[in-house]
């Protein structure tokens, strides 16, 4: 029950604060207690601060219950909150109440590019966190998506640093404005889940201000996020948990983070360099901030005083977050219609229209639909390693399509070819899944692709859903390629020879290769791991009720050797080892001393990731080297046409100010994203061929015109000088380049910097 009592200082606190003093910056605010913090720091014991340095239990760290101080509790997962697990572990603790609303997935939440619906999200994240007697968030995940094969592409939210840092500001926003911490992750070049936990990731300075930290320097600056988690790589030689670069010159110092940073689950290496180098919670364990800081402070090697700095960074986020009691939190449902709502939203403005020849939408008078493919009907909440959600429902594209349609439609179904169930987590199941593949590359079944075809032939219109899951794209490795699995090629082949009245729908967390697909499709939807409602708002896209309004937050390379990383040899890692966080919860390991356990996770491969392609990063690369991918960045159809007006520019001390007259050419209300890059005609600092500088999403009615400005605030036209050690702007000519895609510019203007 000390958390209520916590509870009543803390509002108590908050009045003094409120009439004393006020803040000066978004992360000063956290600053407000600190007399008060001191004092409660003057009461405690050396062990009791050590204590609240490493975790209490697998999702927690300590407070100090004499002095009313609560724990740290923790919820894990960026689109969902996380069902409550055991105290020592991730095994499920069985609760009734803790099922919690499914978010569409980051590459979902970014194709909506929306910063008003990245606020909701966080805004929806937010109070289910607190109905759970969450502080603090384990999220939003921002990393780049440098690699189509990367294991969280679908966590992450997009190629492009300044899309990125849009939508982790609202995130962030939308999360502590419901009185809950982020904790952004992961700080930072967590770009492969390859070596993880070991490889080296070897950038220069340019390339990592630009592309790499803007997402993270947004949401901590602007957004004010309370808590940051160092990624498990290393950066440049050190691991991020102990960087000083990253955490104390770039976090502390020049951002002005007063909050806390916590290890990822493991990711902790040393004391001293833990210690030192801007790191204050290991999770999980106390094997290097436990005892081991006692005894340094003893021999001289560290002072009280630095754990002091510590405990008060820990403080300030303690009390910015009320403590929910013990008798409040878990009383209600963790997933509330209110979010669910926010999911359904997200959802029905990310799904991206690929290609469109005349099939979509479905016409009315349509009285057979034949839906072909096991991922129509297989739910995603959970699934592969890492985040999951105990989702309180899930519609599945099939049951969407089937509400959808009505009584006087008849929607069958066929598996069409079996699906790769990936790694197996638990024990094997009693007999064998007629409908799992045994390998990733297996060919089509040729009883399951009879029946698909025999149905499609008997349909006005099929539907074939196809894709990936979250057992091949996953927390914990990277794909292999990012071929359609199981035969998928040759059962869409074979379908498109029985109907050509075909709709290809993926379901995937980041981009396939469609080389063989694409001639076949008539249409092609990109349907993401859409959340709660994903089904849902699927089906309202089939049908015309909506018009797709999703842009690609990334580029879909025509073959994977295209994107920059691979072109260049850069990936994948020569040396392969097993997974850091896995072999943490393997029995072996567990059995394992805490010498013997240290020393094979030493032994572990210690690879290097070479960034030579520097900025040169998804649409940049393919913009610049002029390599056609299949679909480009920020490419999406819709059932209307959008009309582009001339645009006129100005450029003034402090700002790039873009205005036009966007016109909805069509029958029905329609979005449109529209999209402002920048292109430097006669530089001499050598930049990429064009580079997005500002977006925004316009809502327009049948026939509705709308006056549109975008707005590039001059710091984001800058880049970072080696020389100077800072940010500098090359003074000169400034292409605008406006359009609805990277590959689709419809108005340019010019300016002078």
């Amino acid at each position: 029950m000390y958390r209520r009592k916590l509870t009543y200082l803390f509002t108590a606190a908050l009045c003094v604060a409120a009439c004393t003093s006020a803040p000066k910056s978004v992360q000063d605010r956290l600053t407000v207690h600190d007399k008060e913090i001191d004092a409660v720091i003057a009461q405690m014991t050396l062990e009791e601060k050590v204590n609240m340095l490493h975790s209490k239990t697998n999702m927690s760290s300590a407070g100090v219950e004499r002095l009313g101080i609560a724990d740290m509790h923790y919820a894990d997962g960026p689109f969902g909150i996380r069902e409550e697990g055991v105290p020592n572990g991730f095994q499920s603790a069985g609760w009734q109440l803790d099922s919690a609303t499914y978010f569409p997935t980051g590459s979902a939440l970014a194709a909506t590019w929306s910063e008003e619906l990245a606020y909701e999200y966080g805004k929806g994240m937010g109070i289910e966190a607190r109905l759970r007697g969450k502080d603090v968030i384990l999220g939003p995940a921002v990393n780049i998506q440098r690699l189509p094969v990367g294991g969280r592409t679908y966590e992450y939210l997009s190629e492009d640093p300044i899309l990125s840092a849009a939508l982790s500001l609202g995130y962030t926003k939308g999360v502590q404005d419901q009185g809950t911490a982020v904790c952004i992750k992961h700080f930072a070049v967590n770009n492969q889940e390859t070596n993880r936990g070991s490889v080296d990731a070897q950038v220069d300075e340019r390339t990592l201000r630009e592309i790499y930290l803007k997402p993270f320097e947004r949401a901590v600056v602007e957004g004010g996020a309370m808590s940051v988690m160092p990624a498990y790589n290393k950066v440049n030689g050190d691991y991020c948990s102990e960087n000083e670069h990253l955490l104390n010159e770039i976090l502390r110092g020049e951002w002005g983070f007063k909050g806390f940073t916590v290890s990822d689950w493991g990711g902790t290496h040393s004391t001293m360099g833990a210690m030192l180098h801007g790191l204050n919670v290991q999770m999980t364990g106390s094997n290097y901030l436990g005892q081991p800081v006692i005894d340094s402070i003893a021999t001289g090697a560290l002072t009280e005083k630095m754990v002091d700095e510590k405990v008060r960074q820990i403080l300030r986020v303690r009390y910015a977050i009320e403590a929910i009691p013990d008798d409040v939190a878990n009383t209600k449902m963790t997933s509330q219609p209110e979010c669910q709502q926010i999911a359904k939203a997200v959802a029905e403005k990310s799904i991206v229209l690929l290609k469109n020849e005349g099939v979509l939408p479905l016409k009315a008078g349509i009285k057979k639909i034949a839906v072909i493919g096991q991922n129509a009907v297989l739910k995603t909440q959970s699934g592969g390693m890492g985040a999951g959600v105990k989702a309180l429902y899930e519609v599945t594209p099939l049951e969407g399509i089937r509400a959808r349609a009505g009584q006087d439609v008849e929607v069958l179904y066929a598996p069409g070819y079996k699906n790769f169930p990936g790694r197996r987590w638990g024990p094997a199941p009693a007999k064998a899944n007629p409908l799992e593949a045994a390998a990733i590359d297996e060919p089509a079944d040729k009883a399951l692709l009879a029946e698909a075809v025999k149905l499609a032939k008997s349909a006005d219109i099929v539907i074939f859903f196809g894709g990936t899951n979250k057992s091949i794209e996953t927390e914990g490795s990277d794909r292999a390629n990012i071929d359609l699995p199981a035969g998928q090629n040759e059962v869409v082949k074979a379908l498109y020879e029985a109907n050509k009245n075909l709709v290809t729908v993926l379901i995937s967390g980041g981009p396939t290769d469609l080389r063989q697909l694409e001639p076949v499709s008539p249409a092609i939807v990109q349907g993401w791991w859409n959340g709660t409602e994903g089904g849902t708002a699927l089906a309202e896209v089939l049908f015309g009720d909506i018009a797709p309004s999703g842009k690609l937050p990334f580029t879909f390379p025509a073959k994977l050797e295209d994107s920059p990383a691979f072109a260049l040899g850069n990936f994948p890692d020569k040396t392969q080892g097993g997974d850091l966080f896995t072999l943490m919860y393997r029995e072996d390991v567990l059995k394992m001393s805490p010498a013997e356990r240290q020393a094979f996770i030493d032994a572990l491969p210690k690879p290097t990731s070479k960034y030579t392609e520097g900025a040169l990063v998804g649409y940049r690369w393919f913009d610049t080297k002029g390599v056609q991918p299949m679909y480009a960045f920020g490419h999406g159809l819709s059932y209307v046409t959008f009309g582009y007006g001339e645009m006129s520019a100005a450029a003034g001390k402090d700002a790039v100010t873009v205005s036009f007259e966007l016109t909805n050419e069509g029958g029905m209300p329609a979005d449109e994203v529209v999209q402002l890059y920048v292109a430097r005609p006669g530089a001499t600092v050598e930049w990429p061929a064009k580079e997005l500088k500002a977006f925004a999403r316009v809502s327009l009615n049948a026939g509705e015109k709308k006056t549109v400005k975008l707005t590039i605030p001059v710091k984001d036209l800058r880049y970072w000088s080696v020389e100077k050690n800072g940010w500098d702007l090359e003074h000169g000519t400034l292409q605008l380049l406006l359009g609805a895609a990277s590959d689709d510019i419809r108005q340019s203007a010019e300016v002078t910097i």
